[in-house]
């Protein structure tokens, strides 16, 4: 899979997009990931990729120019099933996107920046605008990070175990049960016997109980009918 990745801050995706997980499946070439300064773009010698907005306000715009001329370039080397943006008014990322998006083969990030980007950017080039969570950012590297991380570990051969991905939280719309991990005894803190017992049968449905009453009493909101899907 290929995420190519469109910022005029390159470097604060260098550390989340080169450690751990992400790390590894670059290394097993499962991930290809790419970052873009959209100031190789520049309109002017100084780097410019910002213009104040029409109509007046505070905050600068990135300009379509800019913009156009990198996306434009981008896919004559490369045919994108998404072209995403990440914006506070994009829909809201979850598990289900998540899984959707790691089945694509290449995908373009646009990371805002500033007072967003020129709307003519978004209404013609952009094919899904997606948000993090009801809050603002400086801009969109972290989100992108977020992203980029949520699909990789979803990728075959990803995760050293690739069953793990399947029993996170949300892939079910349910919270992951509790977990534990040696000493059995810890403090006269003991591990629920049905865990010690290897009966995997009576651990599964003792797991599944254990995320339906964390879900229930946690996020209840993610039992209800949900007609969102991934598009």
């Amino acid at each position: 899979m290929k995420i190519d990745i469109l910022t005029v801050l390159p470097e604060l995706l260098e550390s989340p997009l080169n450690h751990s997980i992400m790390k590894r499946a670059q290394e097993k070439k499962l991930l290809s990931v790419n970052t873009f300064n959209l100031r190789k773009w520049a309109i002017n010698e100084y780097g410019q990729v910002d213009d104040y907005q029409y109509g007046g306000g505070a905050g600068m715009v990135m300009m379509c120019e800019p913009l156009a001329n990198a996306i434009e370039e981008l896919k004559v080397q490369t045919e994108y099933d998404e072209i995403i943006y990440l914006t506070p008014d994009g829909k809201m990322f979850n598990q289900k996107t998540a899984n959707h998006l790691s089945l694509q083969k290449n995908l373009l990030i646009i990371c805002g920046h500033y007072k967003g980007i020129d709307q003519r950017i978004r209404d013609n080039y952009i094919t899904k605008e997606i948000s993090v969570g009801n809050f603002v950012l400086s801009g969109g590297e972290l989100a992108a990070a977020i992203v980029v991380d949520a699909i990789g570990r979803l990728i075959p051969g990803v995760l050293n175990d690739e069953t793990s991905a399947l029993f996170d939280s949300f892939q079910d719309d349910l919270l992951a049960p509790p977990v534990y991990t040696r000493p059995a005894a810890f403090k006269n803190w003991k591990v629920p016997d049905i865990l010690l017992s290897g009966d995997q049968k009576k651990i599964n449905e003792w797991r599944y109980e254990q995320a339906l009453q964390l879900t229930k009493l946690k996020r209840p909101e993610l039992l209800k009918d949900d007609d969102d899907d991934a598009s």
